[in-house]
């Protein structure tokens, strides 16, 4: 068991920065009300998808689309110009900026606040390279969109939130895998706590849902094969679970200084507190035995935010529904929490809206946040039957309500190449 945490009297609420605006797009819907909702009422956005590829051994027809196609909602002459993670980091971060009372994204600088934008992808522009690739092959070197390069580059979500926002503090693009969301959040704290921005609009964005990376997740042997059945498909922490479902999406959060936002007399939806980073320096694509690195994580994010485990009341976990993953979690949090995991709502929503890669820890921030708002832990719309080693209090397919009281939350990501992020949240009393 490792040692308890003395908490830091005073360090977290000196330390610790305020989310003001929330922006979502999943297959869920395609903004923060109607998934939160949706979330709640147990829909899954997971279907049955032809992609229209030749049928093997390694073909995959399950997905999790988004509810509402992001270039509906742009201009198309910004639409046309934008790869598809872009677009929904556009629509996602504008949701985020008008949430927190900003009348719209160009109004965020013009008052003269210094604001920052980080934006996580796991593949990023990886649909566009391939389309811009099959016009090479079968059309020739004239037929290739002259904004290739802009929108292969990993940064390119973004630059372009960086663009509608004015941002003038700084513009960062943070790849680390399916922790790319997450570490953005983790960035944005250290640039708030630095006194490097007043704002920052955060999180995630991706779009895969290519049969490349289909065929590539299922060679691995990550993806459910569960074609008869997509609502029942993607099962994290579930005894039957066999791998997950892809998703696409976006998550945003505006992340500010409580100083700023008191000064603008913004509301707080809560309060971001703590962050942690670690890497397995295990394997590319496996988890450390036991879950020492997310282990290590979560301990860092409580000590950034002067926690104790026994404080912590909720957790929105990584859980992908691989069998190797969600084990290697659950050994981590029993690892941090020891026999208080018990009393910790654990919820795993990955089943509603799939796995959205470098767009996941950031939706799941969003959707930590609103768990502590509004005192309820989501559901996990497809679970039948809690694995015994995973031993966890995982919130089944009703919502559990959060006591009352101080709240705070953890939410977990991690990624290929070792990646383990971890972020604390606490409500915004």
């Amino acid at each position: 068991m490792r040692p308890r945490h003395a908490a830091a009297p005073g360090r977290a609420e000196e330390r610790s920065a305020v989310v003001t605006g929330l922006g979502l797009t999943t297959a869920l819907g395609g903004d923060v009300p109607t998934t939160w909702r949706s979330l709640l009422d147990g829909v899954c956005g997971v279907e049955r998808v032809d992609f229209g590829e030749p049928e093997g051994p390694a073909q995959v027809y399950l997905a999790a689309r988004a509810a509402v196609d992001p270039g509906t909602l742009l201009s198309s002459a910004k639409a046309a110009h934008c790869d598809r993670a872009a677009q929904f980091a556009l629509v996602a971060a504008r949701e985020a900026v008008h949430d927190a009372g900003f009348p719209d994204a160009s109004a965020l600088a013009a008052g003269g606040s210094r604001v920052a934008v980080v934006v996580g992808v796991g593949l990023g522009g990886v649909t566009s390279i391939l389309e811009q690739n099959r016009r090479l092959q079968t059309q020739g070197a004239a037929r290739v969109s002259p904004r290739t390069i802009p929108v292969m580059l990993p940064n390119h979500p973004a630059a372009e939130v960086g663009l509608m926002m004015g941002a003038k503090a700084g513009v960062h693009a943070p790849v680390s895998a399916c922790a790319s969301g997450a570490e953005a959040l983790a960035q944005a704290l250290g640039m708030i706590r630095d006194g490097r921005a007043d704002v920052v609009v955060a999180g995630g964005a991706e779009a895969a849902l290519h049969p490349l990376a289909l065929a590539g997740f299922a060679r691995l042997n990550a993806l459910s094969r569960r074609h008869d059945d997509p609502k029942g498909a993607s099962r994290p922490f579930d005894a039957d679970r066999d791998g997950f479902v892809m998703g696409e999406g976006a998550g945003m959060l505006v992340v500010e200084s409580a100083a700023h936002a008191a000064a603008r007399g913004a509301r707080v939806h809560g309060r971001l507190t703590g962050a942690g980073i670690t890497n397995d320096s295990h394997h590319v694509a496996q988890p450390a035995p036991g879950g020492t690195g997310c282990a290590a994580a979560v301990d860092a994010a409580l000590r950034d935010a002067g926690l104790v485990p026994e404080q912590v009341q909720h957790i929105n976990a990584h859980a992908t529904s691989t069998p190797l993953g969600d084990l290697g979690e659950a050994q981590a949090l029993h690892s941090v929490f020891a026999k208080g995991v018990d009393d910790v709502a654990v919820s795993a929503t990955k089943g509603a809206f799939g796995h959205t890669l470098g767009a996941a820890g950031a939706i799941e921030a969003v959707l930590t946040v609103l768990a502590l708002r509004e005192r309820t832990a989501p559901p996990a719309c497809s679970l039948e039957r809690v694995d015994p080693e995973i031993g966890l209090n995982v919130v089944g397919r009703t919502p559990a309500a959060l006591p009352s009281g101080p709240l705070a939350a953890v939410t977990t990501s991690m990624g290929f190449g070792g990646h383990n992020v971890a972020l604390a949240f606490a409500d915004a009393s």
